[in-house]
Formats: structure tokens, sequence, C-alpha cells
């Protein structure tokens, strides 16, 4: 018993000490994330809008937010899958993204071009501020990259307002203004 006692009061003041040098550390600020508003470039010209958004249950998925130049009628008529006929404006391309740090593994994404469907994988820069997309056969080794730039919040006001309510619901209900009361139906005081 003796010797446990011992063995206590020489490891409380190192425990000790431990605890008040981990206390002073800066605390670690939140790794960046995907979701958000993202700009494909070509030439220096903006191509594709794309927003990805976080389900909170660890998947992330990915829409084509806004197309340059605009094509409202360009349908994704080669999908096989729920996505078939859907305008790609606003079509979920980019889906299943399991989040790992600033790393999104074991998703997939869509060509609307020819409907194939290539495994996928992203990252975030340290920053936040780029998005590598990895389109990929079998192996990420055997793909092609993309890199996105993030875009303001602002810029989420040019988004159409039905792919906001889609994706993002509750953030579309909240930017709706409150009905207008009814004339003669004044509050009651």
């Amino acid at each position: 018993m003796w010797t446990a006692l011992a063995r206590f009061r020489l490891t409380l003041p190192v425990m000790t000490g431990l605890v008040m040098f981990a206390a002073m550390l800066p605390a670690r600020a939140a790794e960046p994330t995907a979701a958000g508003l993202w700009q494909k470039t070509a030439d220096g010209k903006p191509v594709i809008w794309v927003l990805v958004v976080d389900h909170h249950d660890g998947f992330f998925e990915g829409a084509i937010a806004k197309m340059f130049p605009a094509k409202p009628d360009e349908i994704c008529s080669k999908c096989t899958d729920d996505r078939k006929n859907a305008p790609v404006e606003g079509i979920s391309f980019i889906r299943n993204m399991k989040r790992n740090g600033l790393e999104y593994e074991d998703g997939n994404v869509l060509d609307p071009r020819d409907g194939k469907v290539w495994k996928a994988k992203m990252s975030v820069s340290a920053d936040g501020q780029s998005l590598t997309l990895r389109g990929y056969v079998l192996v990420p080794l055997l793909g092609q990259n993309e890199t996105w730039q993030r875009l303001p919040d602002t810029s989420m006001a040019s988004v159409d307002p039905a792919i906001i309510a889609k994706y993002l619901p509750a953030q579309a209900a909240a930017a709706k203004p409150p009905a207008a009361a009814k004339k003669g139906n004044a509050p009651a005081h």
C-alpha cells in the first residue's frame, strides 16, 4: 500500500503539469469543409458553379448550381438512374462523399454529357479556398482532377431559388420574407 501511495504522490505533479500544458495550447480551429459554392473555370472564364451540401449524416452531395452560358433546356438524356432526363442545371452529380478530415472518399461523380458515373474522391485545401475533385476508374491512379475555387457567400444570391430550396431547404425557408398581413386583419393590441 505504501508503494502505491508513493507512486501516486510522484505521478500527481506530472499529471497536473500535463493538464496545465494542454490547457495553454491554442484551441485547434475547425478544419475547412467542402460545403459551399465552388466555381470551375476554363481559360479564365466560369464554366459551372457547384453547390456542395453537408447532409450532417457524414455524406456530402454536389449539384450543378449554375452553368455558363446558361443552358436551361439541357437535360441528362443519357443518364440511366433517377437523374434520367433531369435538367442538368440543378442535377445532383456528386454523391455519397464521406468526409475524412480534408479528404472526401468513396463517392461518385456523374458526367451529364454521357450519363457515365465514375468513382470519385475530393480534397479541400488547408485554407479552404480550393476543392479538387478526382473522378476515376478502378483506382484513383487511373483518373483525372478538376480544381475549383470557393465563391464568396454573397454569390449564393445568384443561384436559382429552386436549387437552393432543393438542396438547402432550411436556408431557403429562412430567406423567404414573412407573408404580408391581409388587409383588414390588423394585429390585436
